[in-house]
């Protein structure tokens, strides 16, 4: 659990740690994981042993081949400081720089703990902008080190300027918890290796306002003077917090950028049980089911949603786990960018707004705030802009129980969508911008053996996509896919002597693929990022007897310019496994493709009835067709479309392949989903030659259900 700043949380886990609250006489009702804390159990540990270094695994930062300016922004040691003010200084961009053109900038955070502690979260804030959210490791009595790098360039801008930097991280320092974390920030500012912006390469300098960083980035955060962090503070269902700004009105483009963390009793909101269990059965574990969504509103209007990732801090489900490899995300907690230039028309107006945040379903507590990273108009005083359409799909909610007494099941499956689409016109002309939004969720859970056991099994498919129509009528896309899987099993079982078992499983995942593409190129990264922990605690009062914590992880990113990939484990503290590669491997391929003329490029998309049905209609497209083992009939494997002129990638593992007619492939993936591409060309719409070649190796029969998919044109 990543302690928040709550003196009843301070007074509620205090409790724990001394007393263990047996019910129903030798069983323990479950409990939820952030419940089970390390250093409550643990004594003093007199053991020699040198420092451990704690570590997330993640890819290296790409540098340029330039050394680097790097100096030291703060150097504090973080003991008293809970409930006091954030310890500031005053920032200053760097001035003995042979080069103010800087390529990469790198934040760095390292820090030393001995003792007892708990695992703190902590935030640092540039302005008012927050930079980096993090969750301190869990010391040991014999010291931990931990250094983490942050690639901060999207911040450029703002370094460029006089500051005053923030850090808060409230700690608390007695008798039992002794540990002070000692702290050094430093910046590194990479000299540019020649003059260009830090675009992709391959997309050029055309891509109005997608090609460098924000012009201005704007705090939507709490304003100092403050005794806590500058977040906003989520307490309840029903909380909504909100900052007022107003914005440059040569504006042109506008995203926002929103940090999330969860605690205390919705530090695990995916195992959190609903409130008719408790009810029933007259107890009060954290309630209100574990469906959250963060809200985001522009003066009262909906205009995005995050489904955060579920971060396990090194406190969380079973600390012995994250010893010396953390959780994913816990040393680096991901932000969300939610694309809002469809909105600018309402915000241009020289008027003060307001950004407000809400939390569906919350529990103390939910910090939260934003970056509202903006792009103006250099050659403009003044830009427009109109909303042309806003849509908003309510969340479809379906949730089931089923249980008597302790034991049952629970599922919750949830869908939604947000969609706006606006035009802004500045000196660059006039670009309209189209924004999807698209959420899939689903949570089935299992309480057992008299209420001490639980299983999770939980998957949130989080989308977006953002289509860009510039002055030229070329198109320009980003499209992000998200997927985090999760399964926890927790158990207690009964020992002899008063004493039981505590015992943890845990697998969970960050799965993430960008697509941006625009006439002039195409850029993709991938991410997969696995990670499984096993471990128990045989407990007697409020002392762990003995306890093992295992871990292993995969980590495999790829993009135009680096592959990473490692294969490490741990066990009780020691790394027994560690396999680092950073070679690309080429897939084998097999091509198809024709050429039908530029002419008039038109994307159009379709909408189903059914909601795992979509088509992608071309006029006059390019088109390759990509296959993996393409002498494979045994009706599965992975296709690739890569699409022309707009260059965009659909990648899918697949059922069967069926032609329903000579211009329509269908494709038929997870036994559900149905992809259908039109393809028209050549003299009165008859296939092309290379179009029959598809068709050909394409058409022979196939196991499966053929049905034909039945779609209507969007409103």
């Amino acid at each position: 659990m990543a302690f928040s700043s709550s003196p009843y949380s301070v007074l509620l886990l205090s409790l724990f740690s001394f007393f263990h609250l047996p019910v129903f006489s030798s069983a323990n009702l479950h409990r939820p994981p952030s419940l089970f804390r390390s250093e409550l159990l643990y004594g003093q540990d007199s053991d020699p042993t040198p420092p451990t270094t704690y570590f997330e695994v993640t890819k290296p930062i790409k540098l340029p081949k330039t050394d680097p300016c790097s100096y030291t922004i703060l150097q504090h040691d973080f003991g008293y400081t809970y409930g006091k003010p954030p310890v500031l200084a005053h920032y200053t961009p760097p001035s003995n720089c042979p080069s103010q053109d800087f390529d990469k900038i790198v934040f760095e955070w390292k820090a030393t703990c001995n003792g007892r502690q708990f695992d703190r979260i902590f935030g640092v804030w540039l302005g008012g902008v927050e930079i980096f959210r993090s969750c301190t490791a869990e010391p040991r009595a014999t010291g931990t080190i931990w250094t983490v790098e942050k690639d901060i360039t999207r911040y450029y801008s703002l370094l460029m300027n006089n500051h005053t930097l923030a850090v808060y991280l409230g700690n608390i320092v007695d008798k039992t918890y002794t540990g002070i974390y000692h702290v050094n920030i430093s910046l590194h500012f990479y000299p540019a290796e020649e003059k260009y912006s830090f675009s992709h390469p391959n997309l050029g300098n055309s891509v109005i306002g997608f090609d460098s960083g924000a012009d201005l980035i704007l705090p939507i955060s709490r304003n100092l003077p403050l005794n806590d962090g500058l977040w906003f503070e989520i307490e309840n269902s029903t909380d909504l917090e909100s900052k007022e700004f107003k914005i440059p009105q040569n504006a042109y483009r506008a995203v926002l950028e929103v940090y999330v963390s969860f605690h205390e009793n919705d530090e695990s909101w995916y195992a959190n049980v609903p409130n008719e269990y408790n009810v029933v059965n007259n107890i009060s574990l954290p309630g209100n089911g574990p469906l959250r969504e963060v809200v985001v509103r522009l003066d009262d209007i909906l205009v995005g949603a995050v489904w955060p990732f579920t971060v396990v801090y090194t406190g969380g489900v079973n600390p012995l786990l994250w010893r010396p490899i953390t959780g994913i995300g816990s040393f680096d907690l991901p932000s969300y960018d939610i694309e809002i230039t469809p909105f600018l028309g309402k915000i241009l107006d020289g008027k003060t707004h307001k950004f407000g945040f809400s939390v569906t379903n919350a529990l103390n507590v939910w910090y939260i705030d934003a970056n509202l990273h903006l792009w103006l108009d250099q050659k403009s005083e003044k830009t427009r802009g109109k909303l042309l359409k806003y849509n908003i799909s309510p969340l479809k909610i379906s949730s089931v129980s089923n249980f008597t007494g302790f034991d049952g099941s629970f599922s919750t499956t949830v869908t939604g969508s947000i969609e706006s689409n606006g035009w802004v016109k500045s000196s660059h002309g006039t670009i309209i911008t189209r924004v999807i939004q698209r959420f899939n969720y689903s949570n089935f859970m299992i309480m057992g053996n008299k209420g001490n056991k639980q299983i999770v099994n939980q998957t949130i498919d989080f989308d977006d996509k953002v289509y860009v129509k510039l002055p030229s009528s070329s198109i320009y896309s980003i499209k992000s896919f998200k997927s985090f899987p999760l399964y926890l099993h927790t158990e207690n079982v009964d020992q002899e002597n008063d004493s039981y078992t505590s015992i943890e499983n845990i697998s969970f995942g960050f799965i993430a693929k960008k697509v941006r593409a625009s006439d002039l190129g195409l850029s993709i990264s991938s991410l997969k990022n696995l990670q499984k922990g096993q471990g128990y605690m045989v407990v007697k009062g409020n002392l762990v007897m003995s306890g093992l914590g295992s871990t292993q992880q995969i980590y495999n990113y790829h993009d135009d310019e680096l592959c990473y990939f490692r294969n490490i484990s741990s066990s009780n503290y020691a790394i027994v496994y560690d396999k680092i590669s950073s070679i690309c491997k080429e897939r084998p391929r097999f091509h198809f493709g024709f050429g039908l003329g530029r002419g008039n490029d038109e994307l159009c998309f379709w909408k189903s009835r059914e909601a795992s049905l979509f088509n992608v209609r071309y006029k006059q497209p390019q088109m390759t067709v990509a296959m993996d083992s393409p002498g494979k009939r045994k009706g599965k494997g992975v296709m690739e479309l890569l699409l022309r002129p707009h260059e965009i990638i659909i990648q899918s593992s697949f059922e069967y392949v069926n032609v329903d007619s000579p211009n329509i492939l269908q494709v038929y993936w997870d036994k559900s989903a149905l992809m259908e591409i039109y393809v028209s060309g050549g003299k009165k719409g008859t296939p092309t030659k290379a179009t029959e070649t598809i068709l050909k190796e394409l058409k022979r029969p196939k196991r499966g259900n053929n049905k034909k998919s039945t779609s209507q044109p969007e409103p």
